[in-house]
């Protein structure tokens, strides 16, 4: 497998030619700058945008939100990864149709925030190894 490389504004990362760069949403969400898939179990979307908010305050947002929506947090740390200081969330959600894990890595650099989110219903760790290997490569210029 090659390594391909991501670019958008400040942010690139490198990622595995088995994931393919999908048309980012924007039209729903106006801040997303990637979405990336792998199969029809695993969707990565990009966001970032300018942000007031913290570390501390938005890990507790996230928490509060997942949990009102009936996700159940399996795990919620702070971590420092690509020499950046993150919060590492994963949680399941089930919906009426389809039962999904979440992970996330959020970073808050020079006042703006940028969330990593993988929805996967893919549960092997193959996935989430490259998807750890995708964030371990981002770099903010």
């Amino acid at each position: 497998m090659n390594k391909n490389t991501f670019k958008s504004g400040n942010v690139s990362f490198q990622y595995l030619d088995t994931w393919i760069v999908e048309k980012a949403d924007t039209f729903n969400n106006p801040d997303c700058i990637a979405t990336l898939s792998k199969g029809e179990n695993n969707l990565l979307n990009v966001v970032a945008f300018p942000t007031p908010t913290n570390l501390d305050d938005y890990k507790e947002f996230m928490e509060n939100t997942i949990s009102d929506d009936g996700g159940v947090i399996l795990e919620s740390d702070f971590v420092q990864i690509a020499s950046m200081d993150a919060i590492r969330l994963h949680a399941n959600i089930k919906s009426p149709d389809i039962t999904f894990d979440i992970h996330t890595y959020v970073f808050i650099e020079d006042g703006s925030i940028y969330i990593f989110e993988l929805r996967t219903a893919d549960y092997s760790s193959a996935t989430i190894k490259e998807y750890d290997d995708l964030i371990s490569s981002l770099k903010l210029e």
